[in-house]
């Protein structure tokens, strides 16, 4: 053995503290640096005693090269961050049972060749003459297997979309109103009363007074009794109209509204009429495809957002170390 690496070896482990920390990344640099020879490779990062090297690095940045459309690699540290998180990922999915076995990779590699609409043999070929090793592929590979299921079997409540999910409300209401499913509506009528037999002027009128007390309105529970205090003014009784049972336009009226607003006033036989729209909800039963579409996406965002949640946290309790660097990455 190498003096140097047996008088490291030879030292008693401190219990704590920083010089723990910094002899812990002493002794796996010195392990893969001494053991390498003339292959030897510089710790770049040690997460949780699991070394990342600049080969790690420099295998990595050619992989993402070759994968962008763009064929340029990403910054260094985004690498380094991807290896990071990677190590992380995979050891925390073995901390809770969940794994990849080689049988699992080499399907997941034979995927993604056929997403290329390439053999196998071919697809690893290819990365080879790119410069990516086989081995950086399936460990890439591995974590995208162990991660998503992890995430989605310890948050299952909070990535779980209903049809009153205001994220699935939004979701629909950004969506074209003749593809985004059915809704039924809650409606309020407003009616602005003129007396029969009545000029145009007064129809005039009345249709300013409508149009003011639209500007003015911001939400039922407030709109509501303030209409009630205006002078002949009728506010009727609530009701619910689904959007499948409705003419268009209609229904592209309803749909152009927000909710808690009103629509624009029109002439009847009473007077002048607008309905507050109290509420806009996904119709019981409606299975369109956009609705699924509008609810993967929803479980999408969520799923990130809980995802990058989790790796934050595992981030902040790993034991990190940059040793090749002292004053960083």
């Amino acid at each position: 053995m190498n003096t140097t690496m047996a008088a490291i070896l030879s030292l008693p482990l401190p219990t704590s503290g920083s010089t723990a920390r910094a002899l812990a990344a002493a002794l796996v640099l010195g392990a893969v640096v001494v053991a390498g020879g003339a292959q030897a490779q510089t710790v770049v990062a040690i997460v949780n005693g699991e070394p990342i090297t600049q080969l790690d690095i420099d295998q990595r940045s050619k992989l993402l090269e070759v994968s962008s459309p763009t064929h340029k690699a990403p910054p260094r540290a985004e690498v380094l961050d991807e290896l990071i998180n990677e190590k992380l990922e995979i050891r925390e999915a073995k901390r809770w049972g969940i794994d990849a076995s080689d049988d699992d990779v080499s399907q997941a590699v034979t995927q993604a060749a056929q997403n290329r609409q390439m053999k196998t043999d071919d697809f690893i070929q290819m990365m080879k003459q790119a410069g990516v090793a086989p081995q950086t592929f399936r460990a890439r590979l591995r974590a995208q297997i162990v991660w998503p299921p992890l995430v989605r079997g310890r948050f299952q409540s909070t990535l779980e979309t209903y049809d009153k999910d205001p994220l699935l409300q939004e979701m629909m209401d950004k969506m074209k109103p003749d593809d985004s499913g059915n809704f039924d509506y809650t409606l309020r009528p407003i009616l602005f009363i003129v007396p029969p037999n009545s000029t145009a002027a007064v129809y005039d009128d009345r249709k300013r007074e409508a149009e003011d007390l639209r500007s003015r309105f911001r939400s039922c529970d407030e709109g509501i009794p303030y209409a009630r205090s205006l002078g002949s003014v009728v506010v009727r009784d609530q009701i619910t109209r689904a959007s499948a049972d409705l003419p268009p336009e209609a229904r592209k009226s309803l749909d152009s509204v927000p909710v808690g607003q009103l629509t624009a006033p029109e002439i009847t036989k009473l007077g002048i009429e607008m309905f507050a729209i109290c509420a806009k909800e996904i119709a019981k039963g409606d299975t369109s495809p956009t609705k699924k579409q509008a609810k993967d996406a929803v479980f999408n965002e969520k799923f990130e957002a809980q995802s990058k949640k989790y790796l934050a946290q595992l981030r902040h309790e790993a034991l990190i170390e940059y040793p090749a660097s002292p004053g960083g990455k």
